[in-house]
């Protein structure tokens, strides 16, 4: 149901922003028969994820993987005639094409399940009523009240900003900005190297920039096992990334149309110069101007506070996604919307246990894991054994001659429980799949060895870990 046909009685259930949290919670609070509206201040639905983060990124990052396996043809006896190009217009046309294509799904399913869709910027006014402030294009007859049963906040989250550095859009652009971008820097400096810098520097280094990558941390990618990360910057250094850890930004200058980065690290300071700089230091979760101190809601470091069902201190009032200390996922907004709707219905759920969670990076090559590390194993006082399959002995990745990472496995010796996987390589992000569900039943290492998988995949690097982890590798 549209903004039009909505009125004004009294909800179950108000959701808060429309990005992979709140427009799947809707969708789910409705197929429970609850009275559901959304609402969302941007002009389509979706949310950050769909319009300013995951798809549009990884719609780059295959313009990028599509270059690059034609700059490669020949090696496969593919012939490509001409010069192969990116063109910057044409890549931007394609992104945007995919995003209103997904943005269309999302408004028909919101439609087809009943949900009430309300434009205009949501606060609470109380833990049982929303206020809705028209927004450009939005309604004419100023704000508007939604009393509700319960309220779901699902606002997510905007880019990092530094102190001191403004972005432009132009010399100095956050991770929002450059998606906009229709044009290639010669030179791109990324400030952070957690996923989104390390996604950016892949697509850029791949289209042609030279592209300099600095973290402050020891390593890239701080949340993944240790050899990941070790393999992930050599990696990124065979394709021409200067890849700078344990380094750190000192200042920025506006030079030109460009900067100029001071930064120091063990080995002294030094300057870099970029036509462009992005920031990628992470996000600040979207809080300001809900009006949740004036309810009761208990907010610590920015994010609000809520329960193992999503809770907040107003027992009516549930947080999912980015405003909540919980990985910045748009998947884990979405079980966490899921499993919001259903305590409000009445249902017998379970917290999520985010050692389960999927981590994954679409660089080049992708990164995925899910479960314990090796070290965070080990800090629990655990008794592990670990095996790791390289794809460089994997009859698939040499068909695709995508050959570098391996799949590292983590087992609990006395149980024979698969704690952790962790991969680098071809198909990462889709891999992980299998080790999710090996996870979720509490598999054992043993059960993963003895599931058949078929050959030529490259599915069998996971048994060929898990092989390794209990002492009996096969194929290396």
């Amino acid at each position: 149901m549209s903004d039009s046909e909505a009125n004004d009685s009294t909800y179950d259930l108000v959701v808060i922003g429309s990005g992979p949290g709140g427009y799947v919670a809707a969708i789910r609070a409705a197929q429970l028969g609850l009275s559901t509206a959304l609402v969302e201040k941007d002009a389509q639905f979706g949310g950050t994820c769909l319009h300013r983060g995951c798809i549009p990124t990884k719609a780059w990052l295959h313009s990028a993987e599509v270059l690059e396996s034609a700059r490669d043809a020949s090696r496969f006896g593919v012939q490509v005639g001409g010069d192969v190009s990116f063109d910057p217009a044409a890549g931007h046309a394609y992104r945007r094409d995919v995003v209103q294509k997904n943005a269309r799904g999302v408004a028909y399913l919101l439609e087809k399940n009943g949900v009430t869709t309300v434009r205009g910027r949501g606060r609470l006014r109380s833990p049982t009523e929303v206020e809705v402030e028209p927004v450009d294009g939005g309604a004419e007859d100023g704000p508007r009240s939604l009393p509700t049963r319960h309220v779901l906040l699902a606002t997510g989250s905007v880019p990092r900003q530094l102190d001191g550095l403004p972005t432009d859009g132009r010399s100095v652009l956050d991770s929002d900005q450059i998606l906009q971008s229709t044009s290639v820097p010669e030179r791109l400096l990324v400030l952070g190297g957690g996923a989104v810098g390390v996604e950016f520097a892949s697509i850029f280094a791949s289209l042609g920039s030279k592209v300099t990558l600095v973290e402050v941390m020891p390593r890239l990618l701080p949340l993944e096992d240790e050899e990941v990360s070790a393999e992930l910057a050599r990696a990124l250094r065979r394709r021409g990334i200067d890849v700078r850890v344990d380094t750190r930004l000192e200042a920025v200058q506006r030079v030109g149309l460009g900067v100029e980065a001071s930064v120091s690290s063990a080995r002294g300071a030094e300057t870099i110069a970029a036509d462009q700089l992005l920031v990628a230091v992470g996000r600040s979760p979207v809080t300001r101007g809900l009006g949740i101190e004036q309810c009761g809601i208990q907010l610590e470091g920015g994010r609000v506070v809520v329960n193992g069902y999503q809770q907040t201190a107003q027992p009516n009032v549930y947080a999912i996604g980015d405003v909540i200390a919980t990985p910045l996922l748009a998947h884990v907004a979405s079980a966490e919307g899921i499993l919001a709707v259903e305590h409000i219905a009445g249902m017998a759920v379970r917290a999520i246990d985010y050692d389960q969670v999927p981590w994954c990076t679409y660089c080049d090559p992708e990164v995925a894991s899910v479960g314990l590390t090796e070290k965070a194993a080990r800090e629990r006082g655990l008794d592990v054994a670990v095996g790791k399959f390289p794809f460089s002995a994997l009859g698939k990745a040499a068909v695709l001659g995508k050959t570098a990472g391996f799949v590292k496995v983590v087992r609990e010796k006395r149980f024979d429980q698969v704690l952790g996987v962790h991969i680098i390589g071809p198909s990462a992000t889709d891999l992980i799949a299998e080790a999710c569900v090996a996870l979720r039943i509490e598999s054992t290492n043993e059960e993963i060895i003895r599931t058949i998988h078929a050959h030529p995949t490259l599915a069998e690097a996971v048994a060929e870990a898990a092989h390794a982890a209990a002492g009996h590798a096969i194929h290396i």
